[in-house]
């Protein structure tokens, strides 16, 4: 099994956060987010499985911005498995997982999508990539997607962000992109739109 975190929060009809950290990060990164996002919902954190220059991440690279998709693809079946185990022994709702990830994190989150229809219910993103081109996506439909995207970010480009939110519509999910110009970090303010949006 994956190495994890998992809390059970106060209401299980909320949807179970995914939280997936960002290339050095670990299972502890996001947990503010998640409480900034929604207090009472369950948390299952997940650490990175495959270490770079002894830094976690959630599948290998080629070099920045390149990613060696094979192992991609073994690391988002990995991944899936996974949270159906998880399911099974915490006893939440496989159905009701909304993925919070950031830059690596948000990478393998999005691949979820592109990879397994039922995977998650949606999606938090911040500063995500194309996890892969020329493969046809599942039907997305009802599947509601929040992406923080910089107009100024050096390791994804505007024209990416746009791109990830073309195909995902094109798949029929619901998907709202926010913009921020601090490059690829992870500002407040993102986490406040995202927060709304789920609220909403």
């Amino acid at each position: 099994m994956m190495k994890h975190f998992f809390h059970k929060g106060k209401d299980s009809t909320k949807p179970t956060f995914l939280l997936l950290h960002g290339t050095g990060g670990n299972e502890l990164d996001l947990l503010p987010l998640a409480g900034r996002i929604d207090e009472d919902a369950s948390v299952l954190s997940v650490r990175g499985s495959v270490l770079e220059n002894g830094m976690p991440r959630f599948f290998r690279r080629l070099a920045e911005g390149i990613f060696d998709e094979e192992d991609l693809v073994y690391r988002t079946r990995e991944l899936n498995k996974f949270l159906d185990e998880a399911a099974a022994e915490y006893d939440f709702d496989r159905d009701n997982i909304i993925a919070i990830g950031y830059s690596n994190g948000a990478n393998i989150a999005a691949s979820l999508l592109f990879h397994y229809q039922n995977s998650l219910k949606g999606a938090i993103l911040h500063h995500p990539m194309v996890p892969r081109r020329g493969i046809e996506l599942s039907d997305l439909t009802g599947k509601n997607i929040f992406i923080a995207a910089g107009t100024n970010d050096p390791i994804c480009s505007p024209a990416e962000s746009l791109e990830l939110v073309k195909l995902l519509k094109e798949a029929h999910a619901d998907v709202q992109l926010h913009w921020e110009n601090n490059g690829h970090q992870l500002t407040n303010t993102e986490v406040e739109a995202a927060r709304e949006w789920y609220v909403d």
